[in-house]
């Protein structure tokens, strides 16, 4: 993983906003709706999507970039396309528990168009690999977009074997653990895969964050960190063959703009999130609930290998951030590991789900480009 002993390095979590092009196709393929023409052309729009996407990043200063989740309709249900045991389906879908505290705040988002519309896969049978073709194509078109852009170090998203079970239903196993388990055992596959290929690989856990107030909303605290630790176990499995140093993680505790007054806080996860094996931690550390929780990584016993990725920029706000506040968010994370340790991120994802996001596209970039200011600033200040 790149480290740096000069300057802060600049990264993101994740996804970008998609084009509408690419938000069409998708939505197509969601449905089993590809036209045979819409087939055809499908691989010549992804890759060069992918290749315009990645020269914005580069543009807007990110040293490490990713493909921006072009071909993945969200984080986590793009994986029904890639394994099998899951078919779509209706179900009660949990809202965040703070949503509900304000069901007027709620609806308003639902019928502004403020919540996401996509299939929810369901698991109703064994599950397995079903058909590498599409990580192959995306592993493919990152690191020819890498490669044209001149960038020696990208990273590709997956799914955590948790945020899978956690908000994927399950109709086929018979406990959480043994669900777990099995997407463990398929999803190592892709995490070998992206790592062979020299991509850093990124591990989306908001399982471990969000997860307390949406699928475990109605247990204590102990029940959900019993059942956190399960997952960090089934990632850890899945990593079993993956050097730390080449796997970094993203804690989340929702990407929307709403109260959060449910968010459980930082310090009672935080012991579970540092058994994980990646050696990069990225963080939400921005926005009004979680911006103070510095303090917490301040207290803790931090190994000495983990590498911290703070949001300095929140996802949910079209504020760009000026860059002095940036270069201050990073100087107090430097603080407490080194610069050295220090990589500059987001809070979130700018396209959490394709077509969906709080941040008009083209301040995206504005934001990408005031972490890259702020990022020198703060470089000037520690490496000095």
């Amino acid at each position: 993983m790149q480290r740096s002993t000069e300057r802060i390095l600049t990264t993101h979590v994740g996804s970008m906003p998609r084009p509408q092009e690419v938000v069409d196709l998708l939505f197509a393929e969601d449905r089993g709706e590809l036209t045979a023409v819409e087939r055809a052309q499908y691989d010549a729009i992804m890759a060069r999507n992918v290749a315009e996407v990645v020269q914005k990043q580069v543009s807007a200063g990110v040293d490490i970039p990713s493909d921006g989740e072009m071909s993945k309709i969200s984080y986590a249900t793009y994986i029904r396309h890639r394994l099998t045991g899951f078919e779509i389906g209706e179900v009660p879908r949990a809202t965040p528990k703070d949503l509900d505290e304000f069901p007027e705040f709620r609806d308003r988002l639902a019928t502004a168009g403020g919540t996401p519309r996509y299939h929810r896969p369901i698991c109703t049978g064994p599950i397995g690999v079903k058909d590498l073709a599409p990580l192959q194509k995306d592993i493919a078109n990152l690191k020819a977009a890498l490669a044209a852009a001149g960038v020696a170090e990208g990273f590709m998203n997956a799914a955590s074997p948790g945020v899978v079970a956690v908000f994927q239903p399950n109709k086929y196993y018979d406990s959480h653990a043994e669900y777990l388990q099995a997407l463990a055992e398929v999803m190592k596959v892709e995490y070998e895969a992206i790592v062979n290929a020299g991509l850093i690989l990124q591990v989306d856990c908001p399982d471990l964050a969000m997860g307390r107030h949406i699928k475990f909303r109605d247990v204590d605290d102990d029940t959900f960190l019993r059942s956190a630790g399960l997952q960090v176990e089934a990632l850890n499995y899945a990593l079993e063959n993956v050097p730390a140093d080449r796997v970094r993680m993203h804690l989340c505790w929702g990407n929307y703009e709403g109260p959060h007054t449910h968010d459980i806080p930082l310090q009672k996860v935080l012991p579970t999130v540092l058994q994980a094996k990646p050696s990069a931690i990225q963080f939400e550390a921005s926005n009004p609930r979680h911006a103070h929780e510095r303090q917490v990584w301040a207290a803790a016993d931090i190994p000495g290998d983990k590498v911290l990725i703070p949001g300095v920029l929140d996802t949910t706000t079209n504020f760009v951030e000026h860059p002095e506040l940036v270069a201050e968010r990073i100087e107090k994370f430097a603080r407490i590991v080194g610069p050295e340790r220090v990589i500059a991120g987001t809070d979130c994802g700018f396209g959490t789900f394709a077509g969906f996001g709080a941040i008009h596209p083209t301040i995206c970039w504005a934001k990408l480009e005031a972490m890259t200011a702020g990022a020198r600033l703060a470089s000037g200040r520690l490496f000095a």
